[in-house]
């Protein structure tokens, strides 16, 4: 009798390559807020200029924030698979719905913010006037320079925990993202305007770094 065929031996394993995905998060984020910060203005009373003179700019900004955020799920996935068995239920539960919160208020964020330029296609002699510029304006900055901020600390302060736990990245990352996320909480949009861009920078960090392990892991393993 022939053996009976085992399916375990075919497990989904995460690739390699999905290391890229935090970079690519990185990388679209940042050129998003960069362009954002340098077009559009810190006070989120502004009166909407940039609507007229950058709106090209801001709306290429914001096209980039769906792309970023599936990256960044791409990335959430990676960590896990680098925790494994040795995955912490409490400090998973608190990395995976700061993560999630941080992706579902940056994507209203990004949906406030097009709304506004398409109704500025719409009644551009009317809308700063309306009522629903000055709404939608305060809406994203609070979005994004409180509460998506906040949760990015929240995740860098659960990722940073496990890591030093089980080493998923070296513990000077962790410490370093110890004190980024303090930075994070601490700051305001008004003293700090391009802090935002810690998180980002951060991310980019850990994924470069798991990626060159997981290259030095592929001789190894292949022989």
């Amino acid at each position: 009798m022939k053996p009976n065929k085992t399916l375990t031996h075919d497990n989904l394993k995460t690739p390699r390559a999905a290391a890229v995905a935090g970079i690519v998060f990185s990388v679209l984020f940042i050129i998003s807020l960069v362009l954002i910060r340098t077009t559009v203005s810190a006070d989120p009373q502004d009166a909407g200029t940039w609507l007229a003179r950058d709106l090209k700019t801001v709306a290429f900004a914001i096209y980039l924030f769906p792309f970023a955020g599936i990256a960044f799920l791409w990335f959430i996935g990676v960590l896990r698979d680098r925790m494994g068995a040795q995955e912490d239920r409490f400090f998973a539960t608190v990395f995976m719905g700061s993560g999630l919160l941080f992706l579902a208020m940056l994507f209203v964020a990004g949906a406030i913010a097009a709304g506004i330029i398409m109704g500025f296609h719409t009644m551009p002699d009317r809308l700063v006037d309306s009522g629903i510029y000055a709404f939608g304006r305060a809406a994203v900055y609070q979005l994004v320079n409180v509460y998506a901020v906040k949760m990015a600390a929240v995740f860098m302060i659960s990722t940073s925990t496990v890591a030093i736990r089980i080493r998923i990245f070296p513990r000077w990352m962790a410490w370093l993202g110890f004190i980024l996320a303090l930075l994070l909480l601490l700051s305001t949009g008004y003293i700090l305007f391009w802090v935002p861009l810690v998180f980002p920078l951060w991310v980019l960090l850990i994924s470069v770094n798991i990626l060159l392990s997981n290259l030095k892991s592929a001789p190894a393993s292949g022989s």
